[in-house]
């Protein structure tokens, strides 16, 4: 089909074969994403709860406060009189199509809605002609929605530039990825770029309890017992739309048996998910991390992974885990096996860096390393020896011939005197004293027997010897 075909004629406006469905008010409604920015009575009272919880205004947003609070960026933007273009990024379910909708109700435009995994060049550039249009004849301004546009070509990117740069359309376009690597340039430079943030677990309860007693929601219909609301806090991982399905799913099952508490049996059986008793405030979040610690010491890999599975399923603050583990590689490996620490802080590392689900993957694979490896727990026992003598006052004064001597004066009072450079010989070491007086012949580190220590534990004694002087 030609250009020139996406239109038909009609004595008022020429309109896009291809244009979304009209509200009864005028204002066109997305297909999937039908009820945005909409009043309760815009909203079909069967359309799925979290459709029907949508956000009226930006009042009810539920998290984001860094871009929703006085005087924030998003508020600002809104509520003044020259939105800008925005790039919407953050994880799903966290409020990036309700914003997009407010956006166009606070600014009383038209909202259109492109899903980047259907539409073409050819239906946006429809869309933006139709604007066009309207903004001519109408004195209508759009608001174009573009979901998911990371999917979007370079071409079909370029063919929005034009528009964005006449203000023809009020672009607001999400993605879950980073748009500095998703997103052309010349579109990155016209927008500004908002991130979205999980919502917090305070903020999904709020939610839910809000879906509850609202009558756009359940309208106080059933209630949601305490076990019940923090397992779909746990099961929501900070996405609303989550939350919200499986409480609509939950309180479908509970009124069709005639009950009218939502407890925790329905929600497990409802979400086909059952809930791992956890505490993360109480006894199970340090008993499984106790276990989780003791499994690996006890090199049961097995049951490791399980505690690992346990935590990772509770929603446990991933960045807790890696802590653990990066604890877990000096105290009970050490040197035994020196790359088991640098396993632990890759897996911290890649944990901050790409978050979860898949951030449980560089976990699984630390435990495993971890717990797997040749045991030893002689760094541990050699520094807290050495911390013990130092409390108990075994300190003593640094050698002269140690002191710093890099500064007028040093030689007067025979610091770094006598100082023997250990590269001056071939063996690299040779006979000096090091520790205080107080502390001469004090051993604190005892190489184990396993893994890379068994070397260290013949090379120690012998170090020891020639810095000695032959007396260990």
């Amino acid at each position: 089909m030609e250009q020139d075909e996406l239109f038909r004629v009609n004595p008022d406006l020429a309109t896009p074969d291809t244009e979304p469905s009209a509200r009864p008010d005028g204002r066109d409604t997305p297909g999937a994403g039908a009820g945005i920015g909409q009043g309760p009575g815009d909203v079909p009272s069967g359309a799925p709860l979290a459709v029907r919880m949508r956000p009226r205004t930006l009042d009810e947003v539920v998290g984001q406060r860094h871009l929703l609070g006085p005087g924030a960026p998003l508020r600002r933007l809104v509520e003044g009189s020259a939105p800008a273009s925005l790039l919407l990024y953050g994880p799903p379910g966290t409020g990036k199509t309700t914003l997009a909708g407010l956006v166009s109700t606070v600014t009383g435009r038209r909202f259109v809605a492109l899903s980047a995994l259907s539409a073409g060049v050819k239906e946006v550039r429809g869309v933006i002609e139709h604007a066009r249009r309207r903004r001519r004849y109408e004195d209508e301004d759009t608001v174009l929605f573009i979901d998911e546009v990371h999917r979007f070509s370079k071409t079909q990117q370029d063919a929005l530039l034009g528009a964005v740069e006449e203000g023809t359309v009020l672009l607001v376009a999400a993605t879950t990825e980073n748009p500095s690597f998703s997103v052309v340039s010349p579109l990155l430079s016209r927008s500004l770029v908002l991130q979205l943030r999980p919502l917090t677990d305070d903020d999904v309860r709020d939610l839910l309890l809000r879906a509850v007693t609202d009558e756009r929601g359940l309208g106080g219909t059933v209630e949601l017992a305490d076990d019940a609301r923090e397992h779909l806090v746990r099961l929501a991982a900070g996405d609303a739309r989550r939350a919200l399905t499986a409480l609509e799913a939950a309180a479908e099952a509970t009124t069709a048996t005639g009950g009218s508490v939502v407890g925790l049996a329905t929600v497990e059986s409802t979400v086909d998910k059952a809930a791992v008793r956890y505490d993360r405030d109480g006894d199970q979040h340090y008993d499984v991390i106790s276990a989780f610690i003791k499994s690996i010491r006890g090199s049961d890999v097995d049951a490791a992974l399980h505690y690992l599975a346990r935590m990772i399923e509770a929603g446990e603050d991933p960045r807790f885990v890696a802590r653990r583990l990066v604890v877990h590689a000096s105290e009970d490996i050490g040197l035994a096996d020196p790359t088991a620490l640098q396993a632990a802080v890759a897996a911290s590392h890649a944990v901050q860096f790409i978050g979860m689900p898949e951030g449980r993957l560089a976990l699984a694979q630390a435990t495993i390393h971890l717990a797997t490896a040749p045991k030893s727990n002689a760094v541990i026992t050699a520094i807290d020896a050495a911390l013990a003598d130092v409390r108990a006052g075994g300190v003593g004064t640094v050698p002269p011939h140690l002191r710093d001597g890099h500064y007028a004066g040093a030689a007067t009072l025979g610091h770094a005197q006598g100082y023997r450079y250990p590269h001056d010989v071939a063996e690299g070491v040779l006979a000096q004293q090091y520790p205080p007086d107080e502390l001469v012949g004090r051993d604190y580190y005892d190489p184990g027997g396993h893994g890379a220590e068994r070397t260290l534990a013949e090379r120690v004694p012998k170090l020891r010897r020639a810095i000695r002087g032959g007396d260990r």
